[in-house]
């Protein structure tokens, strides 16, 4: 037999501190960001990236297989790092990158297992476009010898012409690509 309490609804304030909180003001988030960036340089000497970390995961994979190939391998062996591809210091970043948007999550109460979607396309087909398209974002990041974090970030910081170009024809790109996909989500 249940209780009048157990059948009462959460007060107000309860409610209140459920909801998600705004999202920051996106060019303070911009700023604190170039604050990272400097601070990168300064610590390391090099700008922000993701690329390396994956490689040093795949690099200590491939080790696992055949340890005596990666000091040979061109690809691996920059990876290498005298028998520990895993203290690479970018994949200490990509970790720190993980936990951060985690505890960012929590404390804006927006931490939940989800897929986001329009409601024409069903988790699985999100789910399939989003793996084919981080699977050809990682392909180009490998070919152009770096991610989009690195080249807007990095290059972009340095006035680098062809990471002004290449994130230029990023939005060019994503904008003419959305007119056409913009009624999966609306």
């Amino acid at each position: 037999m249940s209780t009048l309490a157990e059948h009462r609804t959460p007060d107000r304030a309860t409610a209140a501190a459920r909801l998600p909180k705004p999202f920051w003001n996106p060019y303070l988030a911009g700023f604190l960001l170039g604050l990272v960036l400097l601070g990168t340089y300064l610590v390391t000497g090099r700008g922000l990236g993701a690329t390396a970390g994956f490689a040093g995961v795949a690099t200590w994979l491939a080790s696992l297989m055949a340890p005596a190939e990666m000091q040979t391998n061109v690809v691996h062996a920059k990876y290498w790092n005298d028998g520990a591809p895993l203290l690479n210091w970018t994949l200490f970043l990509l970790i720190g990158a993980i936990v951060g948007a985690a505890l960012s999550g929590w404390q804006g109460n927006r931490f939940r297992w989800s897929v986001e979607r329009g409601p024409r396309v069903s988790d699985g087909q999100r789910l399939a476009l989003a793996f084919v398209g981080g699977f050809v974002a990682a392909w180009g990041a490998k070919i152009a010898k770096g991610c989009t974090s690195g080249q807007a970030l990095t290059g972009g910081s340095l006035l680098n012409v062809g990471s002004l170009v290449f994130m230029l024809a990023v939005f060019a790109g994503a904008y003419g690509f959305a007119y056409f996909l913009r009624k999966e989500w609306l």
